[in-house]
């Protein structure tokens, strides 16, 4: 059954400042329809907190809702920078076989973010946030030693994050900045246990202020046949 979870302790201030930064849209924003409950939670969640865990199966709308509420803040100045990021993205000798610069190399994995992104932002406009520096595509082995302040950080597949990764990330979280992690624990490919179930543990064992959403397969919305699948697959464990 799916359902929403979150501590008990009251959220965080935002401390968000109007900013200046040069590529944002001047558009009106996308004023987010949720099309399940859980996607209503996630929505107060992220208004709310400036850091979300969102839990479920593929199709649910968690890169979309998390995306679209990232470029709403992005159109009203509310934040700085995007910083999209994943694990498993190959670095070093492995990127070094594909063409382009970094950007141009980390781009095929954040496609997922940066359709969303184009679809309220318009193409133009995250071309420039590219460009500038205001949207970012961050390999995960890269972040260590950064530090982002009144930015939104946008982490996909984060069940396959190791603890001692995700510690690193999280500990990346500055001054006026979300983050929001998305995974489906049921997915991880990692032969030691996911950090994300850890940290989902510890924010429960001490009672932190962070909401925990989880979707379940009654919530996917992309379309028929990805439930249909999604339910095929669980049911055979796969």
């Amino acid at each position: 059954m799916s359902r929403s979870k979150s501590t008990e302790s009251k959220p965080s201030t935002k401390t968000r400042r109007k900013t200046t930064y040069k590529g944002a849209s001047e558009k009106k924003t996308s004023g987010i329809v949720p099309r399940s409950d859980n996607q209503s939670k996630m929505l107060d969640a992220l208004r709310n907190y400036n850091q979300v865990f969102v839990l479920g199966p593929s199709g649910t709308g968690k890169t979309y809702v998390t995306a679209t509420y990232a470029s709403d803040l992005y159109t009203t100045k509310e934040i700085d920078k995007i910083v999209i990021t994943r694990p498993h993205v190959a670095v070093g000798k492995e990127l070094g076989f594909l063409k382009g610069d970094l950007t141009e190399k980390t781009m095929p994995w954040a496609l997922p973010v940066l359709d969303v992104l184009e679809k309220h932002l318009g193409k133009g406009a995250v071309e420039t946030g590219i460009k500038n520096g205001n949207i970012e595509m961050a390999p995960l082995a890269l972040m260590r030693g950064r530090s982002f302040d009144n930015a939104f950080i946008i982490v996909d597949e984060t069940q396959n994050i190791s603890t001692h990764e995700l510690k690193m990330l999280l500990t990346r979280v500055g001054e006026g900045t979300t983050i929001v992690l998305n995974g489906d624990v049921q997915q991880s490919d990692l032969k030691e246990a996911d950090g994300l179930t850890k940290v989902i543990h510890l924010a429960k064992k001490h009672q932190l202020p962070v909401p925990i959403i989880e979707f379940g397969v009654e919530d996917i919305v992309r379309s028929d046949i990805t439930a249909m699948w999604v339910k095929t697959f669980l049911k055979e464990g796969l």
